[in-house]
């Protein structure tokens, strides 16, 4: 593997993408504490718990970003993060807000989704016992 400078760093939720860019760093937050990537870094795979993830990029900026569980995958100079929800923030200060107001509308959102499908199912089995009776 040759050496390199910068990563292609690539966040994923579920329904689209968050970030596609070049990063000279990455941290982030596993199980078992807190890490960094650089470019040169032994490839890994690790699982990802509700924190806030850094990206430095390549022109000198760093984007912040706070994610939900999730799965960061390092190869080569490819580094591929899958999350379940994830919000972009301008700082840390408001970071905790967007989260917040964020998070709370998906749980909400998922709430009523579940709820729907719970009356779904209840009506698919009520309606197959129905056909289980005998025609009279």
């Amino acid at each position: 593997m040759s050496m390199a400078s910068d990563m292609n760093v690539i966040l994923r939720l579920p329904n689209r993408t968050l970030f596609e860019g070049r990063a000279t760093r990455v941290t982030a937050v596993a199980p078992n504490g807190a890490f960094g990537i650089l470019p040169n870094h032994v490839d890994f795979v690790t699982a990802l718990v509700p924190s806030v993830m850094t990206l430095s990029l390549v022109d000198g900026s760093e984007e912040i970003f706070g994610l939900d569980e999730g799965l960061l995958v390092k190869k080569g100079h490819d580094v591929s993060v899958a999350a379940l929800r994830g919000v972009h923030g301008d700082d840390l200060d408001s970071l905790q807000d967007t989260v917040e107001a964020s998070f709370i509308q998906m749980d909400e959102d998922e709430r009523q989704a579940r709820s729907a499908l719970s009356r779904l199912e209840a009506d698919m089995v009520r309606r197959f016992a129905e056909l289980r009776r005998p025609q009279q």
